[in-house]
C-alpha cells in the first residue's frame, strides 16, 4: 500500500540557513511578509537579523510579537486582525513551536475567517492560507515541517488539535545557530518532545517505511546529544544534531501521527499550564511501559536507536534498558512530577475523567500500539502524580 508524504516545498538545513529568507521570498515573488514571533526573539535580536536579511533584497516586514507559550484563541486574535487589515502576502514564523503554531493559525484564520474551533479535528484543513516561512529556534516541536497546530480554547481549557496541508509551512529554514541561546530548561523540554515525536511515530499504527527511516534517524541524533545540549548550550555539534533530529522527528510524526503520550499530554497542558514538552516528558516512561507489550520489537528498535541498548540485547533486555534510560533521562534533565510542578492534587484527581475523555477525543491515542479505554487512561494519569 502506498502512503502520501507531505513536506514543505523548501527545506534548508544548516548553520546560517535563516539568512536565506530574503532570497527565497524574492524567488517566490513575495514582497510583503508579516513576521510572527515573540518578545524574546525581539530582545535577542533575531527579529532584527531577519529584517536585515530582508532589507538586503528590498523587502520590508511588519512584526507581530505578541505570541505566547502554549498559544490560545485570544493570544492569536490580534495577529489575525493584523492580517485581515494588512496587505500581506506571506508570514515568517520565527521562534519555538508556539510562535510557529500561532503563525499557522493566523495564516488560516486571517485568510478564511471564522473561529479556531471551526478548524479543529476531525475537520481536515487542506485549504491553503498565506504561505508560511518557518524558522525554528528550538530543537523540539518540529512544527516547521508538520501539518499540525495546537491552539487552546481558554473558555473550555481544551487544547484543540488542528491538522491538514493548510497548516504545512511552505518553507522551513532550520538554522541550529539560532538554538545556541536556548536555556537549559527549554532545551530539556523541547528535546524530550522531539524524542517523543520520533518514538511515537515509529510505534504508531500509521507508521510507514518512509516515516520509519526518519524516526530512526531522529532517535540516533537525539539520543546521544540531548544531555550534551542540556549541560552545555554552547556545544555546537550537539545543538546541530539536536536541531536536525527534531526536524526529522517532525517529518516522521507529521506523516505517521503521534500517539498516546501526546493525547494524554494536551489536557495536562490545557488545565495546568504545564509546558507541552514537559508534560510529554512526564508521560513518556509511564506510557512506554504500558505500551511495550503491544509493540515489543518496535520499542526495542527505539532502545537501540537512542543508544540505550545494542544488538546483543534481546527484545526483553532492550526494552528494560529503554525504560531505565527514560527514567534516568527525566532525573538528569530535572523533569518534575505533577506534584512537584505545583498542580493541585484535589483538582487533578477530580478532573481525571474529563482529561481522559478529551485525550481520547483528540484521536491520537487511537494510533498507539495499545489503545486504552477511559478507565485505563485514568490509571495512567494517576501514576504521574
Amino acid at each position: 500500500m502506498s502512503v502520501k508524504i507531505i513536506l514543505p516545498q523548501v527545506l534548508q538545513v544548516g548553520g546560517g540557513a535563516s539568512k536565506e529568507i530574503g532570497n527565497i521570498l524574492k524567488s517566490m515573488d513575495l514582497h510583503r511578509p508579516l513576521i510572527v514571533t515573540d518578545k524574546i526573539m525581539v530582545q535577542l535580536g533575531y527579529t532584527n537579523s531577519i529584517n536585515e536579511c530582508l532589507s538586503e533584497v528590498g523587502i520590508r516586514a511588519d512584526v507581530f510579537d505578541d505570541t505566547v507559550p502554549e498559544p490560545t484563541v485570544s493570544s492569536i486574535q490580534a495577529g489575525v486582525d493584523k492580517v485581515r487589515r494588512g496587505n500581506y502576502d506571506s508570514i515568517i514564523a520565527l521562534g519555538g513551536g508556539s510562535p510557529i503554531d500561532s503563525a499557522k493559525a493566523i495564516a488560516i484564520l486571517g485568510t478564511y475567517g471564522g473561529e479556531m474551533r471551526d478548524y479543529k479535528f476531525p475537520r481536515i484543513v487542506n485549504e491553503p492560507g498565506l504561505p508560511i516561512f518557518a524558522i525554528p529556534t528550538t530543537a523540539g516541536t518540529g512544527s516547521e515541517v508538520t501539518k499540525f497546530t495546537i491552539i487552546t480554547d481558554e473558555t473550555s481549557d481544551e487544547k484543540m488539535l488542528c491538522l491538514g496541508t493548510g497548516f504545512m509551512p511552505t518553507v522551513a529554514l532550520v538554522d541550529f545557530e539560532l538554538s545556541l541561546s536556548v536555556p537549559a530548561r527549554t532545551t530539556a523540554d523541547t528535546g524530550i518532545d522531539a524524542l517523543t515525536h520520533a518514538m511515537e511515530s515509529y510505534v504508531s499504527k500509521k507508521a510507514s517505511a518512509y516515516t520509519d527511516t526518519q524516526a530512526i534517524a531522529a532517535m540516533k541524533l537525539i539520543g546521544p546529544n540531548l544531555r550534551r545540549a542540556f549541560h552545555d548550550g554552547s556545544d555546537r555539534e550537539a545543538r546541530e544534531q539536536m536541531m536536525l533530529g527534531s526536524t526529522l522527528a517532525g517529518v516522521a510524526f507529521s506523516n505517521a501521527s503521534v500517539a498516546l503520550v501526546h493525547g494524554m499530554s494536551r489536557p495536562i497542558g490545557a488545565f495546568y499550564h504545564v509546558p507541552h514538552g514537559l508534560s510529554n516528558a512526564m508521560l513518556l516512561p509511564t506510557v512506554t511501559e504500558y505500551s511495550i507489550p503491544a509493540a515489543a520489537e518496535r520499542y526495542a528498535d527505539c532502545a537501540r536507536a537512542i543508544g540505550a541498548a545494542d544488538y546483543s540485547d534481546n527484545t526483553e533486555q532492550a526494552n528494560q534498558k529503554l525504560l531505565n534510560e527514560l527514567y534516568a533521562l527525566n532525573d538528569e534533565l530535572q523533569v518534575p512530577t505533577l506534584k512537584a510542578f505545583g498542580v493541585d492534587r484535589e483538582h487533578f484527581f477530580g478532573n481525571l475523567e474529563t482529561m481522559a475523555s478529551q485525550a481520547l477525543a483528540s484521536g491520537s491515542p487511537g494510533n498507539n500500539p495499545r489503545v486504552p479505554d477511559v478507565t485505563e487512561m485514568i490509571e495512567l494519569y494517576k501514576k504521574l502524580w
